[in-house]
């Protein structure tokens, strides 16, 4: 399957990419089909069924909003955070959903949208749609976000498989020992290997417009997380901290502590925490390559542009794609996934994703690329996805901090060496990849194991 640096980092809207993004483009995939089918005047309503971990955690993740918005014809790229309450509230009063934005069907909300406490046999994040006309069941489907916000079908999914793109790679790739061995066959930096694959899709022109969309998003999302303070919603009396961070580090106005590298940390935090605080808000972010871990590689890459006057858009564009290819890697080979693998497949790949960005901006080879990829992986192998309250607040906000901070190191010791190292990353992202297997599913995105039932004193 052909992945493209755009299929890894797209905008969408909190506070999850498997659990809010991806639901509402299937709920939408979904509406769309009754309409391609000439189906719409016959429905009369529309059944929800979430299973597994977006039944355990789908009410903190809104993935029961996400659903609904979805059939109404609203798109996680398009849509306006701030139009989700009122249109919600209006369902519930008036009993009817505006199906595809275009035709009024009735909807109960205890009836129709069911969280079952069972799961599906291909991957822990189920859903099934079902419209039902006046004789009974008009059509059905089940899709599988699959992390990140993607979506597969029931029937690719049986087959073993996502259906392949059809589009053919100049330079493709399954794995890092392919990918550096293309990169010094035909002697190219692994920016310039990427550029070349999506140029499978899109034009320079495009390619460069698109990323550069992707970060003037990212950096609107840190600016109004940095604006935005108060308590964030869902129940547990979460604080904002950004804004105020924001304006500390602005007061002191040199370093705080004799080292302007522990100063530097703090304001990769900050960048962090207000992208997080944001996703967890519902606001307007990107999958970097989830949600949950959508601060890591904003946090880098804000580091990189702030602390180097010499940064420019060229450095954007190549920290996007090196970061792409550790990305595709992953995806791949293990799981993007929290609720396969555990936080390990979200932050653990941001973390190896934007330790490979900032290594390719900064003049690494291919090598030294990889193996700072790997240091960022290896040592987020085994990390459990568990949600207090099934939200993705506590510990995920302060987790993409820590783990920004841990790609910059990543890279630094990457770069002090020459490329060669113990373990590749191939092996620790199969590593990874059976750790999941491993863990226990109470430490996978269902809130019922580790920090999320531990928090409570008895």
């Amino acid at each position: 399957m052909a992945i493209s640096v755009f299929d890894l980092f797209k905008v969408g809207i909190g506070p999850s990419s498997s659990h809010t993004v991806g639901p509402m483009r299937a709920a939408a995939t979904f509406a769309q089909a009754l309409f391609e089918q000439g189906l719409q005047e016959q429905v009369r309503r529309v059944e929800i069924r979430l299973y597994g971990s977006l039944s355990a955690t789908g009410v903190g993740h809104a993935t029961d909003r996400a659903c609904v918005m979805g059939l109404m014809g609203e798109w996680p790229d398009s849509i306006d955070p701030r139009s989700i309450g009122p249109h919600i509230q209006q369902l519930r009063e008036s009993g009817e959903l505006s199906l595809g934005g275009r035709s009024n069907i009735a909807f109960d909300w205890h009836r129709d949208l069911l969280l079952l406490d069972e799961s599906l046999p291909y991957h822990p994040n189920a859903m099934s749609l079902s419209a039902f006309g006046a004789d009974g069941l008009l059509w059905q489907q089940t899709y599988y976000s699959v992390g990140g916000g993607f979506i597969v079908e029931e029937a690719e999914m049986a087959e073993g498989a996502p259906a392949a793109s059809g589009v053919e790679l100049p330079y493709d790739f399954n794995s890092a020992v392919e990918l550096l061995a293309l990169c010094q066959r035909h002697q190219l930096r692994v920016s310039e290997l990427m550029m070349a694959n999506e140029r499978a899709w899109r034009s320079d022109a495009e390619i460069r417009s698109g990323l550069l969309h992707i970060w003037s998003v990212m950096r609107e999302c840190v600016e109004q997380g940095m604006r935005h303070e108060g308590i964030l919603p869902g129940g547990l009396d979460v604080p904002r901290r950004a804004a105020k961070l924001h304006r500390n580090l602005l007061e002191i106005g040199k370093p705080n502590v004799i080292s302007s590298t522990l100063s530097a940390m703090e304001w990769v935090n900050l960048f962090a925490l207000a992208v997080n605080e944001e996703n967890a808000a519902g606001g307007r972010m990107v999958t970097a390559p989830t949600n949950g871990a959508a601060g890591i590689i904003p946090a880098v890459l804000h580091y990189y542009m702030k602390f180097n006057p010499e940064a420019s858009d060229d450095d954007v564009v190549d920290f996007f794609l090196g970061a792409a290819a550790v990305g595709i890697l992953c995806k791949k080979n293990a799981s993007i996934s929290g609720a396969e693998v555990g936080c390990q497949g979200e932050v653990g790949s941001a973390c190896a994703m934007a330790a490979a960005g900032l290594a390719e901006v900064l003049g690494a080879t291919p090598e030294q690329l990889e193996n700072a990829a790997e240091i960022g992986l290896e040592h987020n192998l085994g990390l459990t996805c568990d949600p207090v309250g099934g939200l993705v607040q506590v510990p995920c906000i302060e987790r993409n901090a820590i783990a920004a901070v841990k790609a910059i190191n990543a890279t630094q010791m990457a770069l002090r060496g020459d490329g060669k190292h113990f373990i590749s990353l191939d092996r620790v992202i199969r590593t990874m990849r059976d750790t999941g297997a491993d863990m226990h599913d109470k430490y996978k995105e269902t809130s019922r194991g580790g920090l999320a039932v531990s928090w409570v004193e008895c």
